[in-house]
């Protein structure tokens, strides 16, 4: 029960890819659900990777701009959501992994700044009135700006880089600028690089909190939606995720009773007045 959000930098360091992951693999108890939110204002990866350009504009964030508006947001915010239940490869209950895609366009970035607050109290309620999990992908350039409500409205903030010597020096600036915002921010680190955990540690004076694998092929199918290789579910990358979402869980709730209990969950009016 933790909203998490994670947060890149410049060198595609892999942020959706690695979010789609813990979606498809993420442990749940019957009855709850875990939810993907692409908050990314730089565009949606999901709709022309994983999808393949399938859903046109029928869904996600800018359709909830005109819902903010008219006071309908939560209604609106679940028609939004996509099931992808099935992406793993396992034969689950429906609707138990949803994503609510981004925006297809950049420029549309601009109109959201009532989205971008009406999901961050949005993400609140459904914590506590339902006991699911969110994620929160902020791409690039979504823990900065109007979007950057979402990160300090989070549980837990953590920043996924490469351990390469190109990717440790992007992420200099946004983990010290992050740590300044929120505090407490981790880092998920993708292993492709030489630099131990203990040295990105080091550079970036922020926690290593997990590690994936840099697994290209594996890695094609939630980025570029390419076919299942055998055994997917059972590959490193997976495996590695499953793993990473009881490490975010902890940590989610560690930081929570440190800080302690947050607001009551949104009405619709709230949304609406959060523009």
């Amino acid at each position: 029960m933790a909203v998490i959000a994670l947060a890149g930098c410049s060198g595609a360091p892999g942020v959706t890819t690695s979010a789609l992951a813990l979606l498809l693999s993420w442990p749940l108890e019957p009855g709850r659900r875990m939810i993907l939110a692409e908050c990314d204002p730089d565009g949606s990866a999901v709709l022309h990777g994983l999808l393949q350009g399938t859903l046109g504009d029928r869904y996600g964030l800018r359709n909830l701009s005109v819902a903010a508006r008219k006071g309908e947001f939560s209604d609106a915010f679940w028609r939004q959501l996509i099931d992808l239940s099935s992406e793993d490869g396992t034969q689950e209950s429906p609707r138990e992994r949803l994503l609510l895609p981004g925006i297809a366009d950049p420029a549309q970035a601009a109109s959201l700044g009532s989205v971008w607050k009406g999901l961050a109290l949005m993400f609140r309620g459904i914590d506590a009135d339902h006991g699911h999990d969110v994620l929160v992908d902020l791409g690039r350039r979504g823990a900065v700006g109007p979007s950057s409500v979402l990160a300090a409205q989070a549980d837990t903030v953590l920043v996924v880089v490469r351990n390469t010597l190109r990717c440790l020096q992007a992420a200099q600036g946004r983990v010290s600028a992050l740590e300044e915002q929120v505090g407490d921010v981790g880092l998920i680190v993708i292993d492709e690089g030489p630099y131990p955990a203990g040295e990105v540690q080091r550079v970036l004076q922020a926690p290593v909190v997990t590690t994936l694998p840099y697994a290209p092929r594996e890695a094609r199918v939630l980025s570029d939606g390419a076919d299942h290789p055998r055994h997917f579910t059972k590959s490193r990358l997976m495996k590695a995720a499953r793993t990473t979402s009881t490490l975010l869980v902890q940590r989610a709730a560690m930081r929570r009773a440190r800080l302690g209990p947050r607001s009551a969950p949104p009405s619709d009016e709230e949304v609406t007045h959060a523009r």
